[in-house]
């Protein structure tokens, strides 16, 4: 198994270096690349790459205007040649060496998609209306595909390379984040979760979620739950396809072990 570490990144000049640092220095439990995507930074932080790129393990694509979080993961994924993608942030809200507790469910079998749970308290939280907005966007998402998962919104998303690359998200900024949770929950799939920490920045270190994409998150939600699903993933998930009924070779014992999870 080889792992690809999405990186989008822009404008991380502070926390770039050590966040490449901190990836390098994990001792996963398989071999693993580092894909980086920088999104048109301007503060200086496509300075530091000579020095972070020596490492074979490391790849750099640059893109010469900013087009949005979803977009340098999109560029990413295409460029990753691992069996599994997960994302990383370059601002170190998110620890990589939590990514190998996200990786054990695979590698014993109990998983296909994980999810790094966030637990907010005083200590990690933003704000009290950031996790707010995050549990009211998850209620939604819970609500729409009556499942229940804790942490929609989390970074940290374990994912088969090819079923990522089939859900085809289209969304260019954080929106992408409800579009690959809303397709993976129509297809049936419902994510393994493992608890992870966090330790949020604030505005001024450079946080850029704002109270607009949680309000995007949730059309983009409500828009997955009425589209239908892919007769692909319907027979493969035992997910209800266009014509609204189950897969019948899907059904029973036959259904995805990551749609009981």
């Amino acid at each position: 198994m080889k792992l690809s570490i999405l990186m989008p990144v822009y404008n991380e000049y502070a926390t770039l270096s050590a966040a490449v640092k901190d990836i390098l220095a994990v001792n996963f439990p398989c071999t693993f690349e580092l894909v980086i995507v920088d999104d048109g930074s301007t503060d200086g932080t496509r300075d530091l790459y000579p020095s972070l790129t020596d490492d074979p393990r490391v790849t750099l694509t640059l893109h010469e205007r900013n087009q949005g979080k979803g977009a340098a993961i999109r560029t990413a994924a295409q460029r990753a040649s691992g069996d599994y993608v997960i994302i990383c942030d370059a601002d170190l809200e998110y620890a990589p060496a939590q990514i190998p507790s996200l990786l054990q469910p695979v590698l014993r079998g109990d998983a296909e998609v994980v999810y790094g749970t966030r637990t907010f308290g005083s200590h990690n939280a933003y704000s009290y209306l950031y996790v707010l907005g995050n549990k009211g966007v998850t209620t939604c998402a819970n609500v729409l595909f009556n499942c229940y998962i804790s942490d929609l919104e989390t970074c940290f998303k374990l994912i088969p390379a090819s079923l990522y690359r089939d859900l085809k998200v289209k969304s260019a900024g954080f929106g992408m984040e409800a579009e690959i949770t809303g397709k993976l929950l129509r297809r049936g799939i419902r994510p393994y979760e493992v608890p992870i920490s966090y330790t949020a920045r604030s505005r001024e270190a450079g946080k850029k979620l704002t109270w607009r994409d949680g309000v995007e998150a949730v059309w983009i939600l409500a828009r997955e739950r009425m589209r239908p699903v892919p007769r692909k993933a319907a027979a493969e998930h035992g997910a209800p396809d266009e014509h609204g009924a189950p897969d019948k070779r899907s059904a029973g014992a036959g259904r995805s072990a990551a749609t009981e999870r």
